[in-house]
């Protein structure tokens, strides 16, 4: 039988894909982060499936939560917070499926990044002002980051940088990206995005770590720093402009 990672959405439980909820629903078995996952997408689940809540278990048990439904014929939704495809921890379970030889399929998701842009009405990418967007985190203690991708390097492009579980590092972040940004670059922070507990908030590259203190944010946040974000006057994009010729492809 299959494994599917589907990506669960940023929170908000109508924010799964129709072919996520349609995956799961025909899942007799489930596997799901309950620290992120929001209960309610659980009634998505066909009467009478095994749920398992993986929020205290390790790789490996994990791991043989997923070979034991697939020797028994079961297929297996397994729910992740936001979109596989970043910060999912994913990549390791994909790995151990490989070596088991058990088969697997990955179900997008819609990732926390776009929907703290929808809380902010922001479109990342702006014309003439900015059309790049970073995503990354700060190094931890038990987990660092590859050479050359700290903040200060990455910091000297002058792109949009997104950062996900970073809020507890927000001084580390302001400290290594004011060289590259200034003092006065709009910067945000979107706590608990799309869910009803959803906090916003806004501020200068040099104010919003005393906003993020004050709001006593530490996890399940997405900072954000750029230009992008405070851009009112650019150039309207050539997609939709009169002088384009529609007639070519």
């Amino acid at each position: 039988m299959t494994v599917y990672f589907i990506g669960a959405g940023p929170g908000a439980a109508d924010l799964i894909t129709l072919r996520g909820a349609r995956t799961l629903a025909a899942c007799r078995v489930c596997l799901y982060a309950g620290s992120l996952v929001p209960g309610e997408l659980l009634a998505e689940c066909p009467p009478g499936a095994r749920l398992v809540d993986t929020a205290r278990l390790t790789l490996d048990e994990i791991t043989g939560e997923l070979v034991r439904a697939h020797e028994e014929g079961h297929d297996v939704a397994r729910l992740h917070s936001g979109d596989p495809s970043v910060f999912s921890a994913v990549a390791e379970q994909m790995r151990r499926l490989d070596a088991a030889g058990v088969p697997y399929e990955v179900v997008p998701g819609v990732p926390a990044f776009a929907a703290a842009a929808a809380a902010l009405k922001r479109e990342l990418t702006v014309p003439t002002v900015g059309q790049t967007v970073i995503l990354t985190r700060v190094a931890q203690q038990a987990t660092p980051m590859p050479e050359g991708e700290d903040l200060a390097t990455l910091g000297r492009s002058g792109a949009l940088i997104v950062l996900h579980l970073a809020a507890r590092y927000v001084d580390r972040v302001v400290a290594e990206l004011l060289p590259h940004y200034g003092p006065d670059c709009p910067s945000a922070v979107v706590a608990y995005a799309s869910r009803p507990e959803e906090l916003v908030l806004r501020g200068t590259l040099d104010e919003i770590a005393g906003k993020v203190k004050e709001a006593g944010v530490l996890r399940t946040a997405v900072i954000m720093v750029g230009r992008t974000l405070g851009a009112g006057q650019f150039r309207d994009s050539h997609l939709y402009s009169p002088d384009r010729d529609r007639h070519v492809c």
